[in-house]
């Protein structure tokens, strides 16, 4: 009978594991399953990272993580349980002996028999830190997400309340950028971030979280993650390595070498820029950087040697001009 009995549950196991499975592969192949889904594309929401993760130090140099709070939020009131329905207490922490994650979670609860066009009914939608749910006796399967990361469990309720736990190892990232020591205004400058190191295979993939700006904390699973900031909208490009720490904030900066230069087609030196000028930029080799039209041309340039292009009522004028890193200035063309 033991025996028998044995065999039922591992088989009831085996189902729900199934059925988990089936679930994930739902949620990977769905349209509906976007990063909409989670904490604004893994972008914490303003207010939610200060709660979730300690500023750094004074003292701390820029990419060193800070620890996040210990402080466990209170429990929860006891529940009043109706007959015939059962309690699911749910949490999450940032892995096994790490410190519970006290915000910005999503919990779904689905149904864990599909409907027979392949979906699962969604039960419960949480956003509590630790919500304790009343459902009836069954089998569902528990979705929890935090800004990027998600982990899901098959869950089955019986009669007695059921606790369980997720691991989500996830950090934060927050991102900068400057010349020299100047800090490069957040309407200039936006970030996006990919998985895995710029030197490994597959690093042109498609971006995690896109058009990130300064000060925004972006919450991924632990790991090694690759940063191409864009300073400007044309040459200057930077792209670096960083590493998140599970249950950690990481700050960097990510420093430009780039001046802002502004183009003008004149008459005579310091004369009156002419309107209606085409411009075009371009490396010393001939290879075209940036166009625009206009009697003020604004470019923010990488550092380096360039020509400028300009075409006015039907002529042509240009000259060659250098950048140097964060000496922002004027260069006049003269259309003669």
């Amino acid at each position: 009978m033991k025996a028998q009995s044995r065999s039922g549950w591992l088989a009831c196991l085996r189902r729900s594991l199934l059925l988990a499975a089936a679930f994930l592969l739902a949620v990977a192949v769905s349209p509906a399953w976007s990063q909409s889904n989670f904490v604004s594309g893994g972008v914490a929401p303003p207010g939610i990272a200060d709660n979730l993760f300690s500023p750094a130090p004074e003292s701390s140099l820029r990419g060193a993580p800070s620890m996040l709070p210990q402080a466990i939020a209170p429990s929860p009131p006891s529940l009043m349980v109706p007959a015939g329905k059962v309690a699911l207490e749910l949490a999450a922490r940032f892995g096994k002996d790490a410190p519970p994650i006290t915000g910005g979670l999503i919990w779904r609860v689905y149904n864990a028999k599909p409907n027979s066009n392949g979906t699962f009914k969604l039960v419960k939608e949480e956003k509590a830190a630790t919500p304790s749910l009343v459902l009836p006796p069954g089998a569902y399967i528990v979705h929890v997400g935090f800004g990027l990361a998600t982990a899901v469990r098959p869950v089955s309720l019986r009669s007695q309340t059921v606790h369980e736990v997720f691991d989500l190892p996830a950090g934060g990232l927050r991102l900068e950028g400057k010349v020299g020591d100047v800090r490069i205004p957040s309407t200039q400058i936006s970030f996006d971030v990919y998985p895995g190191s710029q030197f490994e295979p597959g690093s042109d993939q498609r971006p995690i979280a896109e058009k990130v700006t300064t000060g925004e904390v972006v919450i991924v699973p632990e790991g090694t993650y690759h940063i191409v900031s864009n300073y400007g909208n044309a040459n200057s490009v930077v792209r670096s390595d960083i590493r998140v720490q599970a249950g950690k904030l990481t700050d960097i900066t990510v420093t430009h070498r780039a001046a802002v230069i502004t183009l003008k087609l004149v008459t005579e030196k310091g004369g009156e820029a002419l309107a209606n000028t085409s411009w075009s930029v371009l490396t010393p080799g001939g290879d075209v950087i940036k166009e625009s039209i206009g009697a003020f041309s604004r470019f923010v340039l990488a550092e380096g040697e360039y020509r400028a292009i300009a075409k006015y009522d039907g002529r042509v004028f240009e000259r060659e001009f250098k950048v140097v890193n964060g000496v922002d200035g004027d260069v006049e063309v003269l259309a003669r």
